[in-house]
């Protein structure tokens, strides 16, 4: 792997923002098909409700597909692993943009949801390994920040060209983009040869943590809250908050600066001192989604709590993936999958209950009210695992005999994670 870089350089390896880059295309590609619904339903004879599948199919190939692409692919090398995830993800892009029937458009979106499980688990690995254990929680925050900035930039730009110019549009752009970036990564990422014939009885040891499924529950727990309310931010801004409909992209790209800005601050302060900066982060959240509830009929506190609720939530996100990843000590790639799945079971669970209550008596209220009940039982597991010691190595596997020793890992038993104060 390339040489970590220390403390006293501050600086990451240019591999993890190659990694980051591809983390924007397939954020872009998550979300942007929600932007182009009707255009995707009129071309290809279905109703709205039944082209919204494509992000239902989506969502599932990442919840399900992020584990058994890790262990199907695990002792594939990792650099082949992300050139292949890239490759399939360019593919099923074009035979998207190729296809005229429903039924292989979403047979596509799901190959490529697993494509991209597949990329996200092998580069966050690659990404914390690349940057030491002095920036790991840095580089994670610098991968998901590409995630954030599709919100930001992908999306909007992908909608508008495709409303523009046919929804098809977006997809040759992201298959091209997707077949350069495997190139790239084929040039940057070194290659660490075969993997350990033993890694899938080692990454499936690493699940039986209490520690791990800890910080998997609070990233369920915080990204459900999160986007429980940004799911239905646009309904609380027109009807309560009297912002015009026409304002309302401006309040979105307000959101993912706060995330960006949420992701990096994680990034910065979860390596010295990961508990401290979830805890108060977690808890912010929650008190800026309970505010939002009384506080929304006015368009400018609205906004503010808007920002402010992406600024916080998503500090957390870069700390506990970097932390599941540490607490797997040598068998990183399955919980890492992980990880990803949790994230998408806490936008797919969060949403849902933010659906349902927004047909209740809290109205336009609801949301935000789900959102920071969550974001408050996010607590629960942060607050658990700090009592646990998170400074407490991770057990390494044990050794077997014939086996071909993984590579040296920043994050192998021994190393320790700071706990915050």
């Amino acid at each position: 792997m390339p040489r970590p870089v220390g403390p006293a350089t501050g600086k990451l390896p240019f591999v993890v923002w190659v990694l980051a880059a591809g983390t924007f295309l397939m954020g872009t590609t998550e979300f942007v098909v929600a932007g182009l619904l009707p255009e995707i339903a009129g071309d290809l004879g279905v109703s709205v409700s039944r082209a919204g599948l494509l992000i239902t199919a989506f969502a599932v190939g990442m919840i399900a597909g992020g584990p058994t692409m890790a262990l199907a692919t695990l002792r594939l090398p990792r650099r082949r692993t992300l050139v292949l995830a890239l490759a399939v993800f360019a593919l099923g892009h074009v035979v998207a943009a190729l296809s005229t029937d429903f039924t292989v458009v979403l047979a596509a979106r799901l190959v490529t949801a697993l494509a991209t499980g597949a990329f996200w688990a092998v580069g966050f690995v690659i990404a914390t390994e690349a940057a030491g254990p002095g920036r790991s929680t840095r580089a994670v925050g610098a991968m998901m920040g590409g995630l954030t900035l599709a919100n930001v930039v992908g999306v909007p730009l992908g909608s508008v060209v495709g409303q523009a110019t046919g929804w098809r549009s977006p997809f040759w752009a992201l298959a091209v983009l997707a077949a350069l970036a495997a190139s790239t990564v084929g040039r940057l990422v070194p290659d660490t040869g075969r993997r350990a014939e033993v890694s899938v009885r080692a990454e499936v040891r690493a699940l039986r943590q209490g520690r791990l499924w800890l910080a998997l529950a609070a990233a369920v727990l915080i990204m459900g809250g999160v986007l429980a309310t940004y799911t239905f931010i646009t309904p609380l801004l027109t009807g309560r908050a009297g912002i015009p409909q026409t304002a309302v992209p401006l309040v979105l790209v307000a959101f993912g600066a706060g995330a960006l800005g949420g992701n990096t601050i994680g990034g910065r302060l979860g390596d010295r001192r990961p508990m401290a900066t979830t805890i108060t982060a977690a808890a912010a959240t929650a008190a800026v989604l309970l505010l939002l509830v009384p506080l929304s009929t006015n368009p400018a506190t609205a906004v503010a709590l808007v920002f402010l609720m992406a600024l916080t939530g998503f500090a957390v996100n870069p700390v506990v993936t970097s932390l599941a990843v540490r607490f797997a000590g040598d068998a990183p790639t399955l919980t890492s999958a992980l990880t990803t799945s949790a994230y998408n079971t806490g936008i797919a669970a969060g949403s849902a209950l933010a659906g349902h209550a927004l047909g209740t008596g809290l109205g336009l209220t609801g949301p935000a009210l789900v959102g920071g009940i969550l974001s408050a039982l996010t607590l629960l597991p942060l607050a658990a695992l700090a009592l646990r010691g998170a400074a407490r190595p991770a057990p390494g596997p044990a050794p077997q005999t014939g086996s071909v020793p993984p590579p040296a890992a920043p994050h192998a038993a021994g190393t320790q994670i700071p706990v915050g104060r």
